[in-house]
């Protein structure tokens, strides 16, 4: 009789710090007009920034690290009539993902409105841009006609392989650069699939005691594409 074989080991589903500050944005051609924007606050171009970008391009982490070095608040959405001036006065302001329906057509006039007037500044984020949306307010579309676009492309290979190489740096493993570009080649080009892929070769190598190799990152990608 043949020995029972053992259990797969399973990982502890242990927290990893989410990349959320300046110094965790890997800079590349893609991303390069939305960080000189951060970093050349409050020289702004507009009143109103709209930073437009796809799905796992990066424009929410660059919303929060602008949030977090201007002190900017950001309002629940459909309560932004009530509390515009408020908002304005306090500061900065910044929605994230504003072309999300429904839009607050007249709240998001009314602060726009109380920010130019204020003499601060509002940051949007969205997938698509301004002339897009589907706006009904005619005041509304002219003063979003107004605002500064600012664009971030799909990643590039240069951004994507420093995102990967970091992400297995936070968790402590060491990945060869011949792998990483081999899953570069592959993956879904946006950085919140490069966040879970390393999560799952992470967990994988682990269950099986193994290093991430090239044959594993195979695994998990093809498995992903099937």
């Amino acid at each position: 009789m043949s020995a029972p074989k053992r259990p797969q080991q399973l990982p502890l589903d242990l927290a990893h710090r989410a990349a959320s500050s300046r110094d965790d944005i890997v800079p590349s051609a893609s991303i390069a007009p939305a960080l000189h924007l951060i970093d050349h606050y409050p020289d702004w171009p507009a009143p109103v920034v709209v930073l437009v970008g796809p799905a796992g391009s990066g424009k929410t982490h660059l919303a929060r690290v602008w949030q977090d070095m201007s002190a900017a608040v950001s309002p629940r959405p459909g309560h932004l009539a009530a509390a515009a001036l408020d908002l304005a006065e306090h500061g900065p302001v910044v929605i994230d993902d504003a072309d999300a329906l429904p839009i607050d057509e007249a709240g998001l006039f009314h602060l726009i409105n109380a920010v130019r007037s204020s003499g601060t500044h509002l940051l949007l984020t969205a997938s698509t841009s301004p002339a897009a949306w589907p706006i009904t307010l005619l005041d509304l579309a002219s003063r979003l006609k107004a605002a500064a676009i600012v664009e971030i492309g799909a990643p590039d290979d240069m951004l994507l392989e420093g995102v990967l190489t970091k992400l297995f740096a936070d968790r402590q493993v060491d990945v060869e650069p011949s792998v990483v570009q081999y899953v570069v080649k592959r993956m879904e080009r946006s950085l919140e699939a490069a966040g879970k892929l390393v999560a799952e070769l992470d967990r994988l190598a682990l269950a099986r005691k193994s290093r991430i190799t090239r044959a594993l990152a195979a695994e998990v990608v093809d498995d992903r594409h099937a």
